[in-house]
């Protein structure tokens, strides 16, 4: 599902990554651990195509990213890649139902189809019974819910996640965590996932170290 070749990033002088080779497969959860600073998050942005490489080569879902134009990339992460943050980065101002669509409006897609699988995403995240209510009314672990499915309106060839449970608590936490694998199990999802949490990286079915910009063997 992704292949990356040789990764180097730098900004300026500083190089926070040093010629990373990593394949991720299909329906597969990979959790990507190590100290602040190894370089994961850079990771997980030029997986996610929000950063370019400054050489190497990425490949997402049979696609040579890294060649395409801005304009390219923008389309392709809209429909191929899903994110989820630590902190939900909901629109305030709409209901958790109209989050979850509009990604699938941005993409275009037909109007009664996005609406539809949203109400079918956020269902099956147990979340039928808040479908109108804006974030501000949501707990945290539902907030994340709502996340979650946004990112899953456009049915992503990957799911990528920095910290998804670093601001829960333990319950929510939990959940969210089991939530990854039902995915995986469901919906044949390929989850990325950048942790300081070793319950969930020891869940995963494979863990990545990283330490100063390099995949530790």
């Amino acid at each position: 599902m992704i292949q990356a070749k040789n990764i180097h990033k730098s900004f300026g002088t500083l190089e926070v990554l040093k010629g990373i080779d990593l394949i991720i497969k299909p329906r597969e959860v990979v959790s990507i651990v190590g100290p602040s600073g190894a370089g994961k998050t850079t990771l997980l942005q030029i997986m996610g195509t929000l950063s370019r490489p400054t050489s190497g080569e990425i490949e997402i879902d049979g696609i040579a990213v890294d060649r395409l134009s801005d304009r390219e990339l923008s389309r392709f992460r809209n429909r191929k890649i899903g994110f989820v943050f630590q902190f939900h980065h909901l629109l305030p101002e709409f209901t958790a139902f109209e989050n979850v669509c509009i990604p699938g409006y941005i993409a275009q897609r037909e109007r009664k189809e996005v609406e539809n699988r949203a109400q079918e995403l956020l269902v099956m995240l147990g979340m039928e019974h808040r479908l109108t209510h804006k974030p501000a009314e949501l707990s945290g672990g539902e907030q994340q819910r709502v996340a979650i499915a946004r990112a899953l309106i456009n049915s992503p060839a990957v799911l990528l996640a920095d910290e998804p449970s670093g601001n829960l608590d333990t319950k929510n936490r939990e959940e969210i965590h089991q939530l990854f694998f039902t995915l995986r199990d469901t919906l044949g999802q390929t989850v990325v996932i950048v942790t300081h949490d070793e319950q969930l990286a020891e869940m995963s079915d494979r863990k990545i170290q990283m330490v100063d910009g390099v995949i530790h063997p």
